[in-house]
């Protein structure tokens, strides 16, 4: 026996110590993807449970964006126990709204089926098919977010990513100039919105250049303990075969290409020029269509509550084995 313990403090003295966790500094970098970011609610309803987790840096996109603004709202007027609040509100407005459009829509539009609504969109520009730009996330941030404390006093460091229209550039809005127009640019949709206009600037929605920035996160970042909520479906089960199915497939493709193409930056780093902060660098990510049955085959336009607690709730559980896996994993 003698001779096993110490060949274990033999192994431990090349090793070192086992790294704690959970990590006691965490950055998250949280996708959009529509209606399904209320999975990453509930990653990050939570991970705000755990008290000896301080939150460092938050980048997001579209309804990451939206995720990580109520998040770090709620954190700056009152703890954890407000950002939990804000963040079921929000989604809780939202389905709300959703569901009185789609009444007072319900006699106008009765004949199209939602396959046929999706085509509408996106034969017409919103000028055509939303004129008067009704955009029920505005009542819902403005009701939720007081972006002027959260200007002065976020606890976190934010990174909100847009699509800068001029020259299809990525514009990451920081603490200091976050705004509501900031967060509805990062979430602008250009087939069912009007651009976002910022100092002159049109926008577009954050997830066809950086969804969620990830590089810039791990340069900005002080953790090297890194969590990407993805939300956007990467696999599907069957080749698509309706012209539905085509654009869907394609609307999923182009939001997780960024993200994978800043995996692939970081993975290149790591083997030609690692700086310290990439070795040390720990990347875990969660994706909802590992959680989520059927997620590829779902509408990230559905709103409906009782979805939206499905999803919600995947997100909790998905949290909940991250919170308790093996560090080594």
């Amino acid at each position: 026996m003698d001779l096993i313990q110490t060949a274990r403090d033999i192994i431990k003295s090349h090793i070192g110590p086992q790294p704690s966790w959970p990590p006691g500094q965490l950055s998250l970098a949280l996708q959009g993807g529509g209606s399904f970011g209320a999975f990453t609610w509930g990653v990050l309803d939570r991970l705000v449970e755990e008290r000896e987790i301080r939150l460092d840096t938050i980048s997001g996109a579209s309804a990451g964006a939206v995720n990580a603004v109520l998040l770090a709202a709620g954190l700056a007027e009152g703890g954890r126990e407000v950002a939990k609040e804000k963040l079921e509100h929000f989604w809780k407005r939202m389905s709300e709204a959703a569901a009185f459009i789609s009444l007072a829509n319900a006699t106008q539009i009765s004949s199209i089926a939602p396959s046929g609504l999706a085509m509408l969109t996106r034969a017409l520009a919103p000028f055509q098919f939303n004129p008067f730009d009704l955009n029920p996330l505005r009542k819902a941030l403005a009701a939720e977010v007081d972006f002027d404390r959260l200007r002065e006093k976020s606890p976190v460091h934010l990174m909100i990513a847009a699509t800068r229209i001029s020259d299809g550039k990525l514009r990451i809005f920081r603490n200091d100039d976050i705004s509501l127009e900031a967060v509805l640019a990062s979430a602008c949709l250009p087939q069912v919105h009007h651009a976002v206009e910022i100092e002159g600037e049109l926008y577009w929605d954050g997830g066809y250049v950086a969804n969620p920035p990830l590089v810039r996160l791990v340069h900005e970042s002080e953790t090297s303990n890194i969590l990407v909520v993805q939300i956007t479906p990467t696999k599907i089960e069957h080749a698509p075969t309706t012209s539905g199915e085509i654009a869907k497939r394609v609307d999923q493709i182009t939001f997780n290409s960024s993200l994978n193409s800043e995996f692939d930056v970081l993975d290149l780093a790591a083997e030609v020029a690692p700086s310290p902060k990439i070795r040390n660098l720990k990347i875990d990510r969660i994706a909802a269509d590992e959680l989520v049955e059927n997620l590829a085959d779902k509408s990230a336009a559905d709103l409906d509550w009782p979805f939206l607690l499905r999803l919600r709730d995947s997100g909790r559980l998905a949290s909940e084995n991250w919170l308790h896996k093996q560090p080594a994993d």
